[in-house]
């Protein structure tokens, strides 16, 4: 088993099992696992992340129509499937984030959005591994309030990794 398998496979024992998973007891109760995209080597990158950015506190949209605070911290640009790709990395005080959506919301990506948590290297770049994207608990569970991807981070490019669409009224095998 992968490392990403490993990750995969406790997210899932995690959402099936534990009393803080955000599916709802039904869900739970024919849960067989989530869907994601094959492990895409190509869309584990390490990031230049240029920090020429508005560094301005501003107040980021959720589901619920709340908003949390969160910073600017830079920019990076990578290509994915031969075409370049600009997201946007965001800070606040849990730590680096990276919210996007991708051409493929609605058909097989959560239309909200997904996440990441980009990961500070020593050499100064990041390791962003979309293989790890996450749709947020609000995907599972209207209860939750996410935040939701402004629009520098959408994306008209297809992300073929991470986590897929959760449909609540699919069993997943």
């Amino acid at each position: 088993m992968t490392d990403l398998q490993t990750i995969r496979a406790r997210k899932d024992e995690f959402f099936a099992q534990d009393h803080h998973s955000p599916l709802t007891h039904e869900q739970r109760h024919d849960f067989k696992g989530l869907d994601y995209f094959p492990e895409n080597p190509a869309l584990n990158l390490e990031v230049e992340v240029d920090e020429n950015v508005e560094k301005a506190e501003f107040m980021m949209q959720t589901s619920t129509g709340d908003y949390q605070p969160f910073q600017r911290f830079g920019k990076f640009r990578f290509e994915v499937e031969g075409q370049t790709a600009e997201l946007t990395i965001y800070v606040n005080e849990h730590g680096y984030f990276l919210p996007f959506v991708d051409s493929l919301r609605v058909t097989e990506t959560y239309p909200a959005g997904r996440y990441l948590e980009p990961e500070p290297l020593a050499n100064g770049k990041f390791l962003v591994d979309f293989n790890l994207a996450y749709n947020p608990y609000c995907a599972y569970n209207e209860m939750f309030s996410c935040p939701l991807p402004p629009a520098e981070n959408r994306l008209q490019v297809p992300i073929r990794a991470g986590e897929k669409i959760f449909e609540k009224d699919e069993i997943h095998a």
